[in-house]
């Protein structure tokens, strides 16, 4: 999903006349406008305030705007960043579609077709656009608002004209989703949550960025990344991701925009993530 090459603004100099001195204060960003902080509770014991302190040192140096969300069902640890702004989806939707399709399909009590599973395969695993593209106009409009409500997911914003890319989502709302793939609900039968994370555990090793990096060994990995680069705001970078293992059962999500490239963005998300997985390894 590409639509269009970034345009660098005309920059306006401002010519200023001799001897007149323009104090640095000037401009200064005011308090009311400073960037929001990550929030972070933790039933355990000085995790929250070393995973606040950690992922704001992660973003420090960063540019782009960038949110964050940590759910760690274990020790009852919420992270969030930006919760609930806005970003173009690009290639994060790709699971709710997936999840759409299993939804709607177990209302009826039937299977996915070899057809279907050949899809959603393409589209998880390869991030396969135009396997997207045929499931979303298969699904229609009505039934993936109708899963958006039933998952609880009101703040998602489905792409418009068939372009799903363009799906506005939240923190808030994939973390909902990431919740609903990794334990019993009324939403996603077993098998449904089951099969989800089993083709996102098998993305292709070029894809497999994101939030996994710097997870530790022995904790399986379940992803879907999603990139997207648009005249506004250029690249948005994406990454969603379930891990369980050395006693830790976690979800996380971080969206940005605002890079300058593609891997500038995945560098971030990393950034992110290391600390997120060696704080937890150490609790």
């Amino acid at each position: 999903m590409t639509s269009g090459i970034s345009r660098r603004g005309r920059v306006l100099a401002a010519a200023v006349g001799t001897g007149v001195l323009v104090p640095l204060v000037a401009t200064a960003t005011p308090a009311s406008a400073a960037a929001p902080a990550v929030t972070c509770t933790s039933a355990k014991a000085g995790l929250a305030a070393k995973l606040k302190k950690d992922i704001t040192a992660a973003l420090a140096t960063r540019k782009g705007t960038v949110a964050v969300g940590l759910y760690d069902r274990s020790t009852n640890t919420t992270c969030t960043l930006r919760a609930s702004s806005a970003y173009d989806s690009a290639s994060i939707v790709k699971v709710t579609v997936l999840a759409t399709l299993l939804w709607d399909a177990k209302k009826t009590n039937r299977y996915l077709t070899d057809r279907e599973n050949t899809l959603a395969k393409a589209m998880i695993t390869k991030s396969d656009n135009a396997a997207t593209s045929t499931l979303w106009k298969q699904l229609g409009m009505t039934k993936i608002k109708n899963f958006l409500q039933a998952a609880g997911m009101t703040q998602t914003k489905p792409g418009a004209n068939g372009y799903w890319g363009l799906t506005q989502i939240t923190v808030t709302d994939e973390q909902k989703l990431l919740k609903l793939l990794t334990a019993k609900n009324a939403v996603l039968s077993d098998n449904s949550r089951a099969y989800i994370v089993k083709l996102m555990g098998q993305v292709v090793s070029s894809q497999r960025w994101g939030t996994p990096y710097g997870v530790p060994s022995g904790v399986t990995v379940a992803v879907k990344n999603g990139w997207l680069q648009r005249s506004t705001n250029g690249w948005r970078v994406h990454s969603v991701g379930a891990f369980k293992g050395g006693g830790h059962d976690y979800v996380m999500t971080v969206l940005s925009h605002g890079n300058s490239t593609m891997n500038y963005g995945i560098a971030t998300i990393q950034a992110v993530a290391k600390v997120i997985h060696k704080d937890l390894a150490a609790s």
